[in-house]
């Protein structure tokens, strides 16, 4: 019994005496922002190519920013301006297919092209649009609401899916 009592009293002596090891801060910089920015932003593209395979009979255009986008009824409309007003009907998605936002069927939803607090995705869509068009955009997180999301139901570092219709500009 007294070697039991002797092991036990050690163990809580040396357990007592040790050390607890903090984890070593991540020394944060720019270099290493960078390198995360550019790692997520090839899981997003990877993601939305895989979300594009799936379709592979539509016609996909991609421009500079990442936007990926299908015209999926072509018009020969009057094309968006800076500054107009363009009535649309749209729905939100996420890649998983999720509906986060969408306008009423007898609703139309204005904004100010280029200088309303839209998704900037959908304003670069937008204007590759003519009045009367349907076109499925895709954008990275970087082009709809970051790093963030929108704190309701688009989560943190989402790409999304905007099914949009064109109705009319004034």
């Amino acid at each position: 019994m007294i070697k039991k009592e002797f092991l036990f009293c050690l163990l809580i002596f040396c357990s007592c005496t040790e050390e607890e090891q903090q984890p070593k801060p991540i020394e944060w910089n720019m270099k290493k922002s960078t390198e995360m920015n550019k790692e997520l932003a090839v899981e997003e593209s990877i993601n939305i190519d895989l979300y594009f395979a799936q379709h592979e009979n539509w016609e996909v255009k991609q421009t500079g920013t990442g936007l990926r986008y299908v015209i999926l009824k072509k018009t020969e409309g009057v094309i968006p301006q800076a500054g107009m007003d363009a009535k649309t009907q749209y729905k939100i998605s996420l890649l998983d297919g999720t509906e986060v936002y969408k306008t009423a069927p007898d609703e139309v939803d204005i904004f100010r092209v280029d200088k309303s607090d839209m998704e900037s995705g959908i304003h670069e869509g937008i204007k590759l649009m003519r009045v009367g068009e349907k076109a499925k955009l895709v954008f990275p997180s970087h082009l709809a609401h970051g790093l963030v999301g929108d704190l309701q139901k688009i989560p943190p570092l989402s790409p999304l899916v905007v099914d949009i219709e064109l109705i009319g500009l004034e």
